[in-house]
């Protein structure tokens, strides 16, 4: 789903799978956890109470935050979402289209 280059994760746990998103939390060797996910071709709408950065692996996908207007992501690229918000987000049905979230 995801790769770390220079980060050795000790331990993978919380996996959910709820039909549009896959998550699970991973903890990284400084003690660290991170939520990481892949949304799957779908449109949602998140609540967050911790501010999370979206970024787009491959393809492309389009964002709106709280009150706001909708925007592009493509790969490569990401966004912030302040916490205690929502947004909405639709990914693509095309394939290879992914967006992971890191918490």
């Amino acid at each position: 789903m995801s790769q770390f280059d220079n980060v050795a994760v000790t331990k993978q746990a919380n996996v959910y799978f709820d039909g549009k998103c896959v998550s699970h939390t991973v903890q990284f060797a400084d003690g660290t956890k991170k939520s990481v996910g892949v949304i799957l071709p779908s449109t949602l709408t998140f609540n967050t109470g911790a501010p999370e950065i979206m970024e787009t692996v491959a393809g492309s996908c389009r964002y709106k935050l709280q009150g706001g207007d909708w925007k592009s992501c493509h790969a490569g690229e990401s966004f912030n979402v302040p916490g205690n918000s929502s947004f909405d987000i639709e990914v693509s049905s095309e394939p290879y289209h992914y967006v992971c979230h890191f918490g």
